[in-house]
């Protein structure tokens, strides 16, 4: 059955927009070419959409030609802004953007584990609303937030974790709480910084790949057939968990000491570094194990550098038998810090233990990925909010 003239219309609404989002502005001329739509539909759409606020005239073509240059069509950014958060165990970091992405504001504050619950809240949602008035943001239309943990598939809720400071779950209503109007997002960490490596990182040409995070904890974000899998319960990519040889004993339901995370992560790195000899300073507010493996690496510190290959190569051998994504990015800081010779060596033991081809890759975004993610998930929120049909909006 055809379309009726306001599905029609609609369609070719959002279409214009997502054009106009990924190529910037465009002529009637240009729009015409690229959807197909004929001449007096395009003339149509612009005007529909000039005058519900979505796009405006963003200056003109300065093509050569007769009688005056044509107008370009943009994407209206101010009609909406947007903020994102990485959340971390010792910090929070934010990043307030307009509707097209552009930052208009960043900011970063550590918090202290003994400050309690209450002030941690606090002090993190007082730097959102810090930086969205730098920003020069009246509201704020989405908040797009990165946090460690399960997040639930049923509610799309932070999950009571183990290990976790409770300020992570109370943050999240705190924030509705102060920003009423604000469509509120929450996705594990690792999920954002896979989005953001496929997006604008290391695994732009793959469709299927696995990224092992490799920070404060251990984790992996899979996606499969270009669709990120979250699992049943919120819980694919819990790699920590993975019992391994090599440890002291097994992981258990409460605690993952005794799992991958007790050889790869950051913890085990920086004793593994002193094992070695391998000292580093930070620059500015780089992780001390991602320091080590920077500064190892720099050094061709060989030794250490192929006993945390072996390390890493174990997670991943486990990850490729299960899934064979032919593709596993090393994530976070450390799997930037340690750049294509690490990378190189846990892919040439991959090799070795597995029949199935994997190319392993250094990450091309490291801590920022989780930042970048998030924002580009609060990005696509409102954007189909914003995008959609006239009285489907906040639908």
């Amino acid at each position: 059955m055809p379309a009726s003239p306001s599905t029609a219309r609609a369609i070719n609404d959002r279409l214009a927009l997502r054009l106009l989002q990924q190529e910037g502005p465009l002529t009637a001329g240009q729009l015409k070419q690229l959807t197909g739509l004929s001449r007096p539909t395009v003339a149509d759409l612009v005007e529909r959409l000039t005058a519900a606020g979505l796009i405006e005239v963003a200056g003109e073509s300065g093509e050569q030609r007769r009688g005056p240059n044509a107008k370009l069509y943009g994407i209206v950014a101010h009609r909406a802004h947007l903020a994102a958060l990485d959340v971390r165990t010792e910090g929070v970091s934010v990043v307030v953007s307009d509707l097209l992405g552009r930052v208009l504001a960043e900011s970063a504050a550590p918090i202290a584990g003994d400050i309690g619950t209450g002030p941690a809240v606090e002090q993190a949602v007082a730097l959102v609303e810090r930086a969205a008035k730098e920003a020069g943001a009246d509201r704020l239309h989405t908040v797009g937030i990165g946090a460690p943990g399960l997040i639930d598939p049923a509610t799309g809720e932070l999950r009571n974790s183990t290990g976790l400071p409770e300020w992570h779950r109370r943050l999240i209503a705190a924030l509705q709480e102060r920003l009423p109007e604000a469509r509120v997002h929450v996705e594990n960490e690792t999920n954002l910084a896979a989005l953001a490596e496929q997006r604008d990182g290391a695994a732009q040409d793959r469709d299927t790949f696995v990224l092992l995070w490799l920070g404060h904890g251990t984790g992996a974000a899979v996606v499969l057939d270009g669709a990120l899998r979250r699992g049943a319960s919120g819980g694919t990519g819990e790699i920590g968990f993975l019992p391994v040889p090599g440890t002291d004993g097994l992981p258990s339901a409460t605690g993952c000491e005794g799992g991958f995370h007790s050889l790869a992560g950051s913890a085990a790195i920086a004793e593994l570094a002193g094992q070695y000899g391998v000292v580093a300073a930070a620059i500015g507010d780089e992780p001390v194990a991602a320091a080590l493996v920077r500064a190892a690496a720099a050094a061709a510190a060989t030794p250490f550098l192929d006993t945390l290959a072996d390390r890493l190569a174990v997670g991943v051998s486990s990850v490729v038998a299960v899934l064979d994504p032919g593709c596993v990015v090393l994530g976070g800081e450390v799997g930037q810090a340690g750049g294509a010779e690490l990378a190189a060596s846990v892919e040439e033991r991959v090799r070795r233990m597995s029949p199935l081809p994997t190319e392993v890759r250094s990450s091309a975004l490291g801590g920022a990925a989780v930042l970048r993610g998030a924002l580009l998930t609060a990005r696509e929120r409102a954007q189909e909010d914003l995008f959609s049909p006239p009285g489907r909006q906040g639908s």
